[in-house]
This record gives structure tokens, sequence and C-alpha cells, in this order.
């Protein structure tokens, strides 16, 4: 399609925000400013904490929403959005909504038959223990926050019951997912296309905050060296799983495979990171695009979505 139309509007880079992931937010937007400008777009950058946010849209055409976590990426940002007539970019409320909860995707997938694994809802009332007797080695995480903010393992009842009262800390729920012991893949999609897949190896005991962000140390093989069948077999389980949510344009499916050489779905993120770290860009480039044209490419499908 002719860029034209999107070439002369006024484009809102939505950014910061106000959930724990402010600080990967405001980097991954100021990334896909950037990169619009180097087109010659028409940017502005808005941060929802600035209470004339709302203001500041007045005069915007189309909204490229690179929030992460609550209030960006959960549906509310997307609704606010929808209410003021303003299209913008990815997922709806509905899978926005969805896959922000790690629990309801989980019991989701559970329901259609897609490949996830083991987990217990968490409370006060929980017994410890028998989570361990049913799961084995757990992560704890908070079942609505993202870039493992909040997730600890735990393997005995104790650490199990200190691990929840830190993820307690984050509304929406707690979950203890049963360990998978084998390598992490993560899968970009753009559209109805799985990206290569990208292999994630840290030496820090799993893939946290730090080895995501911060470390220059985690090794992120892409590809992932898998064979053809393999990665054909793992891009089709992400697009189902990213499709089931209802989700749409573009996101990434984070997964494990066990020792058995089974794949299974961790979560999809609907807003990934666009960081000098992040994944996405980086698949992108072993398809062919550089973040320039990965940004334009994502502001296009959004924009033919919603036609």
């Amino acid at each position: 399609m002719s860029l034209a139309p999107l070439r002369q509007m006024q484009i809102a880079v939505l950014l910061g925000g106000t959930s724990a992931e402010r600080e990967v937010s405001l980097q991954s937007g100021r990334t896909v400013s950037d990169a619009l400008q180097t087109l010659g777009y028409q940017v502005q950058d808005v941060d929802p904490q600035d209470s004339d946010w709302v203001a500041q849209l007045q005069d915007v055409d189309f909204a490229f929403n690179a929030l992460h976590g609550p209030g960006g990426e959960d549906g509310t940002i997307q609704g606010a959005l929808q209410a003021l007539g303003i299209p913008y970019t990815g997922s709806g409320v509905l899978g926005s909504a969805i896959a922000m909860d790690k629990r309801r995707s989980k019991q989701l997938w559970q329901g259609i038959g897609i490949a996830t694994g083991g987990f217990e809802v968490l409370s006060e009332e929980t017994d410890w223990q028998a989570v361990i007797d049913r799961l084995g080695k757990v992560f704890v995480k908070p079942s609505c926050e993202g870039s493992s903010i909040g997730m600890a393992p735990a393997d005995s009842a104790q650490s199990l019951q200190l691990a929840y009262s830190d993820a307690a800390r984050y509304a929406g729920g707690v979950l203890a997912e049963k360990f998978i012991d084998g390598p992490e893949y993560t899968v970009a999609i753009l559209g109805d296309r799985a990206l290569p897949s990208i292999r994630m190896e840290t030496d820090n005991e799993f893939y946290d905050y730090e080895a995501k962000y911060l470390s220059d140390d985690t090794r992120y093989l892409c590809p992932a060296g898998l064979s053809v069948e393999d990665e054909a077999e793992l891009g089709a389980l992400a697009l189902a799983a990213f499709e089931s949510l209802g989700c749409a344009v573009w996101g990434r499916v984070d997964t494990m495979r066990d020792v058995d050489g089974c794949f299974y779905v961790l979560e999809v993120n609907t807003i990934p990171g666009m960081t000098s770290h992040s994944l996405v860009p980086m698949a992108a480039r072993q398809a062919g695009m550089d973040v320039p044209a990965l940004v334009e490419r994502i502001l296009t499908l959004s924009w033919e979505a919603q036609q």
C-alpha cells in the first residue's frame, strides 16, 4: 500500500508510563521515535505519566504504542485511544488484556491444547508444600508484570512462600510455574509470520531482568541452531499461541524446550522491547530488516488492520 497517508499524519509515540517497566519503555520509545524521524515521519513523544498527556494527543492522527507493562500493554491505553478515536499499533483491547494476564493465557492454552507448562495459582491460603510436591521446582511470577519483574525460583515450601510474598507486591495475582529443564527460545511475530527464533543463554540462574537489559554477557543465538523441522514446529506453535489470545500485528512469544525436545509456551508479549538488548529487532535483522524498516512495517500493518 502507499505510505503517503501515514507520512502526512502526526504520529505520537507513547513511551514511559507508570509501570515498573517505565525505564525500558522510555528506551523503546526513543528507538521508535528516532526510527520514524529518520524515515521522515512527523513525530511527537507522549508520556502518559504527564498530567496533560490526553491534551497532547489533540492533534495526533495515529499512535505508536511503546508502553510496556500494566497501563500500556494490558488493554487500558488501547481502550483510551479507541475512545479518543485515535488508531494505534499492535493488538487491541481484548488481545492485550488476555496476553498481559499470564494466568488466563495459560488457562486458555490448556483448554485448547496448546502446550504450556504446569502451574499453580498462589494465594495466602496456598499449601506451599503441596505445590512443591506436585510441581517440583517452580518459578514464581506476578501474573500481570513483564521483564521478569518480581520473578524468583523456588524449590522448597519456605522459598516458595518467600517468593510469593515478593511477587504479591504487584497487582494481578501470582503464579508458580513448573520449572522446565532446557533451553529458552523466543519467537517474534510480525503480521502472520514467525521471524527466526532466538535462543537465549545466560550465566544467571534464569533469564532475569539483569540478563535481559543490563548484562553484556547474555548470549543470543540467531539462528538458534534448530533443524528446519524444529524451527517450523516452534514457529507454528508461537503463531498459534499468539493468535489464540486475539493478538495482532506484532509481538513476541517466549518458550522453553524440555529434555525430551518438546516446546512449551510461557507467555506472549504484545509490546516487546525495542532497546539495544531487545530480541524483536535482533530477529528482524536476521530476516533482513533494520530497525527503521521494522518500525515502519509495524506501523503499516497496524494501519492496514484498522482500515
